[in-house]
């Protein structure tokens, strides 16, 4: 039986945990997380944010994700959106989904990601 989801995983290339870091800390306010002494070597970094957690996994070769994606809600999104785009993270709105309002955004490495707040 299926309980909850433990953690979401994207990939990026060789030597990106840098920009990942700059990314999800820096521009998605999330905390980094050590990782296992036995993942170490693996490369990668890991994240938390409320009680879940986005594991940033080395790739080689990397192929960004265009289309699967992890989708996280958000409260403010349009403060959200205004934050990022002063970091200089480019955000696309869609509305194409009725009782939310939401945006994707790329992180460093191309992966597709979307930012929702559902409507009351």
């Amino acid at each position: 039986m299926l309980k909850r989801i433990d953690h979401i995983q994207l990939a990026a290339p060789v030597d990106g945990e840098d920009e990942a870091r700059e990314f999800f800390e820096g521009a998605l306010g999330m905390e980094e997380i050590e990782k296992p002494e036995a993942l170490k070597k693996n490369g990668g970094v890991w994240f938390r944010f409320g009680n879940q957690q986005l594991h940033v996994g080395i790739e080689d070769p990397f192929t960004p994700a265009k289309k699967a994606h992890p989708a996280f809600e958000v409260d403010g999104l349009k403060e959200m959106m205004k934050e990022l785009e002063r970091k200089g993270v480019e955000v696309k709105q869609d509305d194409k989904l009725p009782g939310a309002e939401r945006c994707y955004i790329h992180d460093p490495f191309g992966n597709r990601i979307e930012l929702l707040e559902w409507k009351n």
